[in-house]
């Protein structure tokens, strides 16, 4: 050992104490790929380094039913009000390829809506949301809890890809068998009206929004 050690030229050692060369299949920082190219969540699940979130498949002529994690999998967060937030390893968010800056007047901001076209049925979304239901343990009442978009379609969000929905159970306070009443959808609809008015850019409302939806408009100046 000590003869290849002695023969080991300078220029690696160099390498090895100077630049901190890692060895083969490890990553400096650098995101791994996820599905459909995207990047992998980063530790906080939501995104990466590179700030970017996943990318799901868009919107599709037939949907089918997605595979959710295992059951139990999956931790709901909450405020310091009590209000849910999705575990970010579970659902970090995933945006729709069909939805860029380039095109928000035909789609997400287009006149006469966008998202009735694309929202997967209630056939499908309803075996989700089951299942789902199982992965982050929620135990109350189905029509209290909303199979939610974490990133919603009218921020370019993906449809029905798994990272991307998650069971919302009601807000504190909510009384059981009231059906679905939350504070996330007003703040999904200011910030599509704020991208659309070109007050934020898309990117930035749907990294907001994917972070945490309680603090997304102040994160960006709009509340």
């Amino acid at each position: 050992m000590g003869s290849l050690r002695r023969a080991t030229p300078l220029v690696v050692l160099s390498c090895l104490v100077l630049a901190g060369c890692l060895p083969s299949g490890s990553h400096s920082g650098g995101d791994a790929a996820g599905k459909n190219g995207a990047s992998a969540a980063g530790p906080s699940g939501t995104a990466g380094s590179s700030g970017k979130l996943p990318v799901g498949a868009g919107p599709q002529k037939t949907y089918t039913v997605q595979q959710q994690p295992p059951a139990g999998s999956c931790h709901y967060r909450f405020t310091k009000d009590g209000e849910p937030l999705p575990d970010p390893k579970c659902t970090p968010g995933a945006t729709s390829p069909a939805v860029t800056q380039a095109n928000l007047a035909q789609t997400i901001c287009r006149k006469g809506g966008y998202t009735k076209g694309i929202r997967p049925p209630a056939s499908i979304t309803g075996q989700e949301k089951k299942l789902n239901a199982a992965s982050y343990g929620y135990k109350g009442s189905p029509a209290d809890a909303e199979y939610d978009h974490d990133i919603s379609l009218q921020l370019g969000g993906d449809p029905n890809d798994s990272r991307n929905l998650w069971v919302q159970p009601p807000d504190p306070g909510h009384k059981p068998g009231g059906g679905i009443n939350n504070k996330k959808d007003p703040v999904e609809t200011k910030l599509h009206t704020a991208v659309c008015s070109g007050k934020v850019t898309l990117t930035a409302a749907q990294n907001a929004i994917a972070t945490d939806w309680t603090t997304a408009l102040q994160s960006l100046g709009l509340g």
